[in-house]
């Protein structure tokens, strides 16, 4: 009983950091210091220290010698990387998944996206952060576009990638001085992948993807966070 208990405060706390460092909220580069963490979400020393492992697997967060944990460092190499990487495996995907969809594919696209149409991105209370409750639901739209993909393995890929990218996506919000109308964006991809049309669709996703790296190269962020 005593193993399960740990383990899900070794979750409980996996799931707290990784929520704060994806919305920034733990910027950056950030030391982590274990005994603050633990007092900040009322979870041991050892669960904390598991918690870390585990986020350093998914290079969320890094060990330094002599030096501990930090939060993994952003830098424009690496959002280049990302972006170019998720935009190869996400578009064969939603190729994939316009072969394979079904109706219920299509009409969960829809919904989605209907839903999504409907929320505001940035907190009512704090217009330089970005809304929760949009945050999942552009999450569900995304995953519901490539859901009928025929290929695990792609998925999961695509899946740690969309993670690794949140970070920046979030950065880019308060930066648009446009007023990014991601509303259109994501009608554009969602109307081709529904028409059967794969060739539109990659292009409107690979577009969609670029935008939220052009935003940050320009703003010079991802230059001053890598340390």
């Amino acid at each position: 009983m005593a193993q399960v208990k740990n383990g899900s405060l070794t979750a409980d706390a996996y799931y707290q950091v990784r929520a704060e460092i994806l919305a920034c909220r733990i910027p950056p580069g950030q030391k982590l210091v274990i005994s603050d963490l633990c007092e900040q979400f009322g979870c041991s020393l050892g669960a904390m220290r598991e918690a870390l492992s585990r986020l350093t697997s998914e290079d969320l967060v890094e060990v330094e010698p002599h030096k501990g944990f930090r939060v993994s460092p952003i830098t424009e190499d690496e959002l280049q990387d990302i972006t170019k990487a998720r935009a190869t495996i996400e578009c064969l995907c939603l190729e994939s998944a316009i072969k394979h969809g079904d109706l219920k594919w299509e009409a969960n696209i829809v919904s989605t996206l209907f839903e999504l149409s409907k929320l505001k991105v940035r907190h009512p209370d704090d217009p330089e952060r970005i809304s929760e409750e949009w945050v999942e639901t552009h999450q569900r739209f995304h995953e519901a576009l490539v859901a009928a993909c025929d290929s695990p393995w792609m998925l999961r890929l695509r899946a740690i990638l969309y993670t690794q990218s949140e970070r920046y996506r979030r950065m880019s919000i308060p930066l648009d001085p446009s007023v990014r109308d991601l509303n259109a964006e994501h009608s554009e991809i969602a109307e081709a992948a529904v028409a059967r049309d794969p060739k539109r669709a990659i292009a409107a996703l690979r577009k969609h993807l670029r935008k939220t790296t052009q935003i940050l190269i320009k703003a010079d962020v991802v230059k001053t966070h890598a340390i």
